[in-house]
């Protein structure tokens, strides 16, 4: 076994007793990316020589008796929003080709504190502005998008480029991949990471998290990133527990909800049946499932979008009247329409937000987690990225994917995806999600958790042998 294939668990076992060395691995996980990416293209920038550098520094720390904790030594990718101090972060935007931060966001100053190896940049679909990032290509089956934003993040992990990659979320965007790549990826309770550092998306809606190839490590970076940071004016004080201590698979007594509406409207049946699968696998294991009712989901799309395309647009103002023709079409419409929203418009959406929030925590009274598919479907055709659902009845995929993941955003619950089945036709992964009570994200990992040990789903990398082709 090559050492880019072991999990970091098992990776970081054998650096602190000195049987591997983080040279060692970071060179795997090197030669790993060499060898992915004319396939999958994840990596908009490879920091190699200063990887190696941090690796062999890491190396003399330990062997002076200076071991950090299960991160050191570990090799860590970055989606290329979050900035990092002399290395180009893009937002995989022409309209930032060129910037070089001064200094690290907070999760990397956190996770670097802590040991891991920055081995370099993600591709995020630009500015994190939609759901396939058509930079890259999703390592199970080429020809299929990875997801996004986070889709580079999605691909690196699930090809073992890296065992763990930074996401972040404003409508999926760490979710979809982790779902249509086969990883874990969780997104806090909004507010439990700050944010600074991070290109935003949408200041009110963004959040930040980890993808992984298991929970357990999903649980150890997540609390490693959290924390106060008086920059970031939405994150909260409290103090991130140990979520990866108490993972042994005990899940009697909970309550699960199972949606009856919204969650199970325009998603492909292999995606809801490989949910509903994973329901019965933790049912199994002790827990109760309760049907229960979405309120306001007529609305959830409607107050995401105005929300989101408000927000962007206003973050993004200065460089859409100074230079529109260095974004892409896409994006640089999806800005336009966001200046057109009106002041009532976006308004109002707050203030249904608000509503939403409160009849979800009505909801959560009488259960414990909500589980639902992650995503309607697997990774649909790079070329053509939509959902047919019928001759008349076309889905842009981006549209489509967020559609499932938004309510977590919105509420700003925390949620994990977890690898939950493989299509029956291209061996695509399904995930299913786990949403939680505010800052109660140690029940969505314990189901996740206890679902990933009773399974043999989570923690697969792609053979990287199926339909292979380079990235024009």
């Amino acid at each position: 076994m090559e050492p880019y294939e072991l999990s970091f668990s098992e990776a970081a076992e054998k650096i602190r007793t000195r049987e591997l060395s983080p040279v060692e691995l970071v060179e795997s996980s090197l030669g790993r990316i060499k060898e992915t990416e004319p396939a999958i293209n994840a990596f908009a920038t490879v920091t190699e020589e200063s990887a190696l550098r941090q690796a062999a520094a890491a190396a003399q720390e330990i062997a002076n008796g200076h071991y950090r904790g299960p991160l050191h030594g570990i090799p860590l990718g970055v989606k290329d929003l979050y900035d990092t101090a002399g290395v180009l972060t893009t937002s995989s935007s022409r309209v930032r080709a060129d910037y070089v931060p001064d200094a690290d966001s907070v999760a990397v100053a956190k996770l670097t504190a802590a040991g891991m190896i920055v081995v370099g940049k993600t591709h995020t679909h630009e500015f994190a502005f939609g759901a396939t990032t058509p930079t890259t290509r999703n390592p199970w089956d080429t020809s299929k998008v990875p997801g996004g934003s986070s889709g580079g993040s999605g691909a690196a992990v699930a090809s073992g480029s890296v065992t763990v990659a930074l996401g972040s979320d404003t409508g999926g965007s760490i979710r979809i991949p982790a779902s249509v790549c086969g990883t874990v990826g969780l997104k806090p309770t909004y507010g439990r990471a700050p944010r600074c550092g991070v290109a935003s998306l949408s200041w009110s809606l963004d959040h930040v998290g980890p993808l992984t190839r298991n929970v357990r490590e999903a649980a150890l970076v997540m609390a490693a990133m959290s924390g106060y940071d008086r920059r970031d004016p939405a994150s909260v004080d409290l103090p991130a527990p140990d979520w990866s201590a108490d993972l042994d698979g005990s899940v009697a007594g909970v309550r699960i909800g199972i949606p009856v509406n919204f969650y199970n409207e325009r998603v492909q049946p292999e995606a809801w049946s490989a949910a509903m699968s994973a329901a019965d696998v933790v049912a199994s294991l002790g827990a109760e499932l309760v049907k229960v009712e979405i309120p306001m989901a007529e609305t959830i799309m409607a107050a995401e979008w105005t929300i989101m395309l408000a927000e962007a647009s206003s973050y993004h103002q200065e460089a859409l009247r100074d230079t529109p023709e260095l974004f892409t079409d896409e994006v640089r419409v999806l800005l336009e329409a966001g200046e057109a929203v009106l002041a009532t418009s976006y308004i109002n959406a707050l203030r249904s937000r608000t509503l939403m929030q409160a009849g979800w925590k009505d909801m959560f009274r009488d259960i414990d987690v909500l589980l639902a598919p992650t995503v309607p479907g697997p990774g649909v055709d790079a070329e053509n990225p939509v959902f047919a659902w019928a001759a008349d009845d076309v889905e842009a995929a981006t549209s489509a994917y967020s559609r499932v993941c938004a309510p977590a955003n919105l509420t700003g619950l925390p949620a994990i995806s977890v690898p939950v089945a493989f299509t029956a036709e291209g061996g695509l992964p399904l995930g299913a999600q786990v949403i939680g009570k505010p800052f109660c994200e140690g029940d969505v990992i314990r189901i996740a958790a206890a679902y990933e040990a009773a399974t043999d789903h989570v923690g697969r990398v792609a053979p990287m042998s199926m339909r292979v082709s380079s990235v024009s």
